[in-house]
């Protein structure tokens, strides 16, 4: 006889989350006590707890110290977006992927940086420049800084062969993440690298991640036109 299949926090997640959808739980209800839908869906507490902390960040529920969990009167649809490894973006397309390294150096950090890592003076950190392509044409111009302070791994990675973007999703977890989304003028290296007329509009993705109080790194992916952006909630 097997035993009964145990439910993840993102099992309880989906569980509760499709209950306020459908207003099984309606705006402003109170949830029953994490202890109870433990014991209803037969998980642990700290389960429930995991599930509940993700539904709090997401917007859809209220957490208060001795006032219990309610559904929000006014749920916040919030999107997420992951950090994506290039390469399998391209190849996800079907398309066929390449990387060339432009430029690695030791550099002190410019104003600009400093204050997208939230720094108050310049240090040294890694400078990478990097174009990603897709079937042979640009798909991603690349700027990135890198404390080497909190990633002193990524001074002994090949980055002829493995770009910065892949080696830091797979070995440097973070904490905190700030995106934001632009748009630029094409013109200097974006027209140059990403092979695209001057004065063209570039979409810009700003990622800066933390671990801690400590900043990892901050990236300008300059995408070539028609590019496209994927969001999940």
């Amino acid at each position: 006889m097997t035993a009964p299949l145990r439910l993840s926090w993102m099992d309880v997640r989906e569980t509760i989350r499709t209950r306020i959808l459908d207003r099984t739980y309606a705006p402003g209800d109170r949830l029953p006590r994490d202890e109870d839908i433990a014991q209803e869906l037969g998980c642990a507490r700290t389960t429930v707890h995991r599930a509940m902390q993700d539904l709090s960040q997401m917007g859809l529920v209220e957490r208060k110290r001795k006032g219990g969990t309610h559904v929000r009167a006014d749920p916040v649809t919030r999107a997420t977006f992951d950090i994506p490894i290039t390469r399998r973006e391209v190849e996800q397309q079907g398309r066929k992927y390449d990387y060339q390294l432009i430029s690695r150096e030791m550099e002190e950090t410019p104003i600009p940086v400093m204050a997208r890592l939230g720094i108050q003076q310049p240090v040294p950190m890694l400078h990478v420049k990097a174009l990603h392509l897709a079937d042979n044409r640009p798909f991603i111009f690349e700027d990135r800084w890198v404390d080497t302070r909190s990633t002193p791994g990524i001074l002994d990675v090949d980055l002829q062969v493995q770009s910065a973007n892949e080696w830091l999703v797979h070995n440097k977890p973070y904490s905190r993440v700030d995106v934001r989304f632009y748009a630029v003028i094409a013109q200097g290296e974006s027209a140059r690298y990403l092979a695209t007329s001057a004065e063209s509009a570039l979409l810009v993705i700003e990622r800066t991640t933390w671990i801690g109080q400590d900043p990892i790194t901050t990236v300008q992916s300059v995408a070539a036109p028609g590019y496209q952006v994927a969001a999940q909630n």
